[in-house]
């Protein structure tokens, strides 16, 4: 079954004289909900970016410290903790653009059947993502942002295990 078989499940005659009305009202719900899945998912990322920008503020901060054995462990053990948190990070960015293909997958089926289709049209208009120039989407660049984060957080393992095993 595909998506305007699944969406489409009662033919206009079969409905009654409210068909138009009620498309066009589950269209203006449907598209509410597409807007809030993308103000959930900002912050989601901004929940996870604030944590890390606060775990890595404490290291740097335990780092002017001065080095114990017990510092180092709880840097490596902290630094392990945070690459697990990226990498749900990480995951979790995936879901929701996932979720959003969906969303704007049916939002254009919708569209095909009301006098206008402006999302079809905003995604034509963009080169439908194949022209990085008129649209990068917004996925590509913060499915990046973890992978940063993930990275610090190996150069902190790293360093700390450098420095203990000089010591």
């Amino acid at each position: 079954m595909d998506t305007k078989e699944s969406l489409y499940r009662v033919a206009r005659e079969q409905y009654g004289p409210n068909y138009d009305a009620h498309i066009l009202e589950q269209y203006k719900v449907y598209v509410e909900m597409a807007d809030r899945i993308s103000a959930r998912r900002q912050s989601a990322n901004n929940f996870f970016l604030s944590i890390n920008t606060a775990v890595l503020a404490f290291l740097g901060i335990a780092g002017r410290l001065g080095f114990t054995n017990l510092r180092d462990f709880w840097a490596i053990i902290v630094s392990i903790s945070g690459i697990v948190l990226c990498y749900t990070w990480y995951r979790l960015i995936r879901s929701y653009r996932d979720l959003n293909t969906g969303k704007y997958t049916v939002i254009h089926c919708i569209e095909a059947h009301l006098p206008m289709a402006p999302y079809d049209a905003e995604w034509v208009a963009v080169g439908q993502g194949k022209d990085s120039k008129l649209y990068l989407p917004f996925t590509h660049i913060e499915i990046r942002i973890p992978w940063i984060f993930i990275g610090l957080y190996a150069v902190i393992i790293v360093f700390t295990l450098w420095t203990t095993w000089q010591c």
